[in-house]
């Protein structure tokens, strides 16, 4: 979920620029200065960014076997880090509980992990792609390198392809990894994530938070309780404790 989404009602209250996350002093002075390398677009003006955070080459998907996917795609706020509205400054980044151990999981089993985020505070003008990508190391430094990042620097009426629940994101961070979207998954907090993940072929699984919707939940083809639970449910096939994976086309 995004800067915009309805988590960030509180924020919107507050005069442009003042909500939590949006200010970005009281930065370490001594941090280290971001690689020169730009964002590159996919698609022309209109496409996500796509950086590597820690300035690694994104790698091509190994031969898992046909149990693995080719990739799994994380939501970035929600997600994996607490939802801070607008968030610009590193020092903000907290990881959410099992996320360090879920992320590690997929990593061990050599399949290539990735962030899809939507940022429309870059559109609001309260976020530059230098203040993404610092945010970005951070989360890197706390959870692990990534193999590449999708960010959506648009607005809810901008028109765009790639802001979730659009396929953009999903399809743009596949084809630089190499991954098929038939056999990737994203992972989520709301329906526009596993909205996203449908529109784009791949498999999309829900964890539900306390902004999460009824009605999301209800939609989903699968919940789990943590993301600890939703890669389990990924990797091996696990059991999701009070939810039973169904086929969505049985929904």
């Amino acid at each position: 979920m995004d800067a915009s989404g309805r988590r960030r009602a509180a924020a919107r209250a507050a005069p442009p620029g003042e909500g939590p996350g949006a200010a970005v002093t009281g930065r370490p002075a001594a941090r280290p200065p971001l690689p020169s390398r730009r964002p590159s677009p996919a698609g022309g003006t209109a496409g996500p960014w796509l950086f590597e955070a820690g300035g690694a080459a994104a790698p091509v998907p190994r031969s898992h076997g046909a149990a693995l996917p080719d990739a799994v795609l994380f939501d970035r706020d929600g997600t994996l880090v607490a939802d801070v509205p607008y968030n610009g400054d590193p020092a903000l980044v907290v990881p959410l509980p099992s996320v360090r151990e879920a992320v590690a999981a997929v990593r061990a089993r050599g399949v290539p992990v990735a962030v899809v985020s939507n940022q429309s505070g870059v559109a609001r003008g309260l976020l530059t792609h230098r203040q993404v990508e610092a945010v970005a190391r951070r989360v890197e430094e706390l959870l692990g390198p990534f193999a590449v990042w999708a960010v959506c620097p648009h607005g809810p009426g901008d028109g765009c392809g790639c802001r979730k629940p659009a396929p953009g994101l999903v399809r743009a961070a596949c084809a630089r990894l190499g991954a098929d979207p038939a056999r990737t998954v994203v992972v989520g907090d709301i329906g526009a994530d596993v909205t996203a993940a449908r529109a784009a072929g791949a498999r999309g699984v829900l964890v539900p938070t306390a902004v999460t919707r009824a009605e999301e939940v209800a939609a989903a083809a699968e919940t789990a309780p943590t993301l600890l639970d939703a890669v389990r449910l990924v990797l091996d096939g696990a059991p999701v404790p009070g939810r039973t994976a169904t086929a969505e086309g049985a929904r």
